[in-house]
């Protein structure tokens, strides 16, 4: 299936990806008034019913409420006309932090095993520190981890089952049960957070979109199938990061001292009561304890589990076997 008809069914496409289009397609269309619209949706690698669909969103949108602060979009006859856009049509101008950080991104993107196109990320790396001076200085300064647990060979086949809408098995290590899994899953993206690459996708075996951390992947094959996933298949916000909790994940409460309460801010949490000494009280789903115990037994004295007695149980349990590993008796009185 094309690009222009898998946004047409408009299954894969989230919030922020709609909203980079309509950034870039305003200028665009500005630039070209009378354009045709099968040339312009063709061009801009979207069904026809699609961008009069984001022509109709753009009467919604300007700079204020007023009927001339709106954008005007017209398109009978089959030629698109966008007027009193001026503001957001104006050529973009990089700001140092913006430049700095479209150059570090530029420089995580030539590490990317197995990636193209390198002579263009070359040139535009030239072109852009040609034009900063001191940023490229800066940007020059930053090291770019991307992870290497993974084989260029696999991240290329999952790329292309991508691309090439091919399904693919995987089998798959479950840290929190120790057990690899087979499944089959019609891939949807590749993407890398916090120095992490991740495959996510409709999967078979849950019949639902499911995020791989690919270095968990220990053999992926793509096969000679059909991969378009469902029609309803949504891909998962990952703004806030790799791990998002589902409604039917199991509920876990946590008491966390004052000097731990980051904890509630850097993960997504349920509840959060905080007590007039500082100490919270918080509620999250997780679907694995392997990460939470990790957590506990890092903020040491700073947390425990609540509920449910069975997790509460796996991180003393877990704290006692290590501190048995390194000879100390857990039971045994310190000096006071």
């Amino acid at each position: 299936m094309s690009p222009a008809k898998q946004r047409a069914k408009g299954a894969h496409e989230t919030a922020t990806d709609r909203l980079a289009r309509l950034l870039t397609m305003v200028p665009w269309l500005v630039a070209r008034q009378g354009i045709d619209l099968e040339q312009a949706a063709g061009e801009l690698g979207i069904s026809t019913e699609q961008l009069e669909a984001d022509l109709r969103l753009l009467y919604l949108c300007g700079y204020g409420q007023m009927p001339d602060e709106l954008i005007d979009a017209q398109w009978e006859g089959g030629r698109v006309f966008v007027t009193n856009a001026e503001t957001i049509a104006r050529p973009l101008r990089l700001g140092r932090d913006e430049a700095l950080t479209l150059m570090v991104g530029l420089r995580a993107l030539a590490a990317v095993p197995g990636l193209g196109e390198r002579d263009a990320i070359e040139r535009a790396m030239a072109k852009l520190e040609e034009a900063t001076g001191a940023s490229a200085e800066a940007a020059s300064r930053v090291e770019v981890a991307i992870d290497e647990g993974v084989e260029a060979g696999m991240l290329a086949d999952a790329r292309r089952a991508v691309e090439q809408h091919r399904r693919v098995h995987l089998t798959y290590l479950v840290p929190s049960r120790d057990e690899s899994t087979e499944r089959d899953v019609d891939p949807m993206r590749v993407v890398n957070l916090d120095s992490r690459w991740y495959l996510e996708g409709w999967c078979h075996r849950a019949q639902d979109t499911r995020t791989f951390r690919m270095d968990r992947i220990t053999a992926l094959e793509v096969l000679d199938v059909d991969g378009t996933p469902p029609a309803d298949a949504q891909l998962r916000d990952l703004d806030a990061g790799a791990f998002t909790p589902r409604a039917d994940d199991p509920l876990v409460t946590l008491h966390l001292e004052p000097w731990a309460a980051w904890v509630s801010d850097y993960y997504p949490v349920e509840s959060v009561e905080t007590a007039d000494d500082g100490s919270q009280t918080v509620t999250l789903r997780t679907p694995d304890t392997q990460w939470l115990r990790r957590l506990l037994w890092r903020l040491g004295g700073g947390g425990y589990v609540v509920a449910p007695t069975e997790v509460a149980t796996e991180v003393a349990d877990g704290a006692r076997a290590a501190l048995a590993a390194y000879g100390v008796d857990p039971g045994a009185p310190t000096a006071g």
